[in-house]
Parts: C-alpha cells; structure tokens; sequence
C-alpha cells in the first residue's frame, strides 16, 4: 500500500488569483504529489489549498508554497472576515494510507524547523504536534491574530517553536501541526445582523459549552448583504453535520431568519456527506458498500 498523507494549507489571499496562481504551481509542478482542489474567497480573503502524495514529497511541496508565499503576501495590508495570523497561516498534515499520526507529528516537526530556520517565520506547533496542551487549539494559538503577534511573540509561555521571537512583519505567523480530517463548514442566513451569527456561532462551538468537535465564528458576507456560521468542524466521526446544522437552524428560527444555504469549504470525506443523507432520507438498512463509488475505488 503506498504511504500517502494529505496536507491542507490555507493562505491568506483570496483575492488575487495571479498571487493564489503562483502559490498554488509549486504544488503543481512537484513530483508524487497530487493537487486536488483549491477554493478562493473573497470575504475570507483566504484560499483553501488540498493535496496528497508521498509524505517526503508533500512537505517539500508545502515549504516551497509556503515560500512564495512569503514573497507575495503582504500581511501589513491584509484584510478579511477570517482570523489569521500569517502569509501561510495554517498548514495541516493528515494521515491517509500507510503513514501513522506519530510519523505525521514528526514530519510537521521538520517542516515547522525549516520554515523557521529558511525563511525566518515564527512557527508555533499546534493540534497533535503541540508542545504543550495551549497551543492545542489554533484558535488560542492564532488569538490576537496578525495585529497582535509582534507582542504575543514576547509574551512568558508564547515564545514560538520554531523561528524568531521577532515578527516577520510581511509574512507573519505560521501554525504546523497534524490532525484528523477537518470539515469547513459554513451555513448562511438571511440576515445581515451579525449579532444573530455570532450568538448561534457561540451556541454550537465547543469552547462556550457547544458541540465538542465544532468551531464556529459568526461573520458578514458584505458581497451578499448576509451574515454566515463559519466552521471547523474537527472530527465529523463524532459531532456530524447533519446535528450542527439542525441546532443552527432551530436558532435561526428563533430570531425570525432562515438558512438559506450551506457550503463546503475544499474537499469533505465521503463518510460525512453519506452520514448527512442517511439521517436526512432515513434509511433503514443501508450499507456503505451501496455506494457505486466505494466499490469503484475497491
């Protein structure tokens, strides 16, 4: 069976498609690696980034787009609705074939030590590569967000991983770590009270007592005149989600607003797509080697 990990890496640039372009060919043009999808959005002004391939492979290609990266994003003038933290301001390694979660902490190790040591970024470890249980959640690693890290960078217990103590100012901040598949998940409603978003967002994420799996922020789609839950959903095995949204919807409801719509951020685990319509069709004795799919695969 062959080794293979995946690695998602999200740049905070979701505007111009000639910089996300440029990022995006060092993945292209590496060898035993294989792009499977990149997003690009505008409010966020972030791009989702998917590809899997040989572990050896896959964290050359992430350093190398991470470096051009560097080159062309300017945090100084960055805006958008997503917190962020640097140019490359996550990179996740997942395992998927032959390759266990402890050789993936190793590999985000390497790769974090380069990127500190080659490119002069500070890089904080985060997930199950973390160095101490505060820096497991990359919400607390990436609070203060850009704005706030040439001090949280000083501060007693921030010092980073890898890298300088100094911030890059033009690339910033770089979170590595490795972790199980993570769903993006957003569901917008109709409103453009952001009040409404952020009180649901709070209902349902774990941190203010929500679902545990679920992290979620209530933000403005000034595009469309709305207001979206914006989440991570970081193990689908355990809060699906299909009992997310029915928890959202109900909160909606209850100041008035519908949900009139939902959408996947980059690519989503069959299983959890499958889950949804089992729950939603109520099917009695499925199995998942009904999928047409699934046996193609095999």
């Amino acid at each position: 069976m062959a080794r293979i990990i995946q690695c998602v890496p999200n740049f905070s640039e979701g505007r111009n498609k000639e910089v996300v372009e440029k990022i995006v060919d060092e993945i292209r043009k590496a060898d035993e690696v294989k792009l499977l999808d990149y997003s690009m959005d505008k409010d966020h002004n972030r791009t989702v980034v998917t590809f899997i391939g040989e572990p050896e492979k896959v964290i050359e290609a992430a350093f190398n787009a991470c470096k051009v990266a560097s080159q062309l994003i300017d945090m100084r003038n960055h805006t958008g609705e997503h917190p962020r933290m640097g140019a490359t301001d996550v990179i996740p390694l997942i395992p998927i074939s032959d390759v266990t979660m402890e050789e993936c902490v190793e590999l985000s190790k390497r790769l974090g030590k380069r990127i500190g040591e080659e490119l002069g970024i500070s890089v904080y470890l985060y997930e199950k590569s973390a160095t101490s249980p505060s820096r497991e959640n990359l919400a607390d690693v990436r609070r203060g967000q850009y704005e706030g890290m040439a001090e949280k960078l000083k501060q007693e217990g921030w010092e980073p991983d890898f890298g300088p103590r100094e911030l890059n100012v033009r690339a910033g901040v770089t979170a590595v770590g490795a972790r199980m598949p993570l769903v993006a998940f957003n569901v917008n409603l109709a409103t453009d009270d952001i009040n409404i978003a952020r009180n649901i967002a709070k209902a349902i994420r774990a941190s203010s007592g929500g679902f545990k799996y679920c992290k979620a922020l209530g933000i403005e789609i000034k595009e469309r005149n709305i207001v979206q839950v914006t989440m991570n959903m970081v193990d689908y095995t355990k809060t699906p989600l299909y009992r997310v949204f029915d928890v959202i919807e109900r909160e909606a409801k209850r100041y008035g607003v519908n949900v009139i719509g939902s959408e996947i951020i980059g690519l989503v685990p069959m299983a959890a797509m499958i889950d949804v319509a089992d729950y939603y069709l109520r099917l009695e004795n499925f199995d998942y080697s009904q999928i047409l799919e699934k046996r193609m695969m095999e």
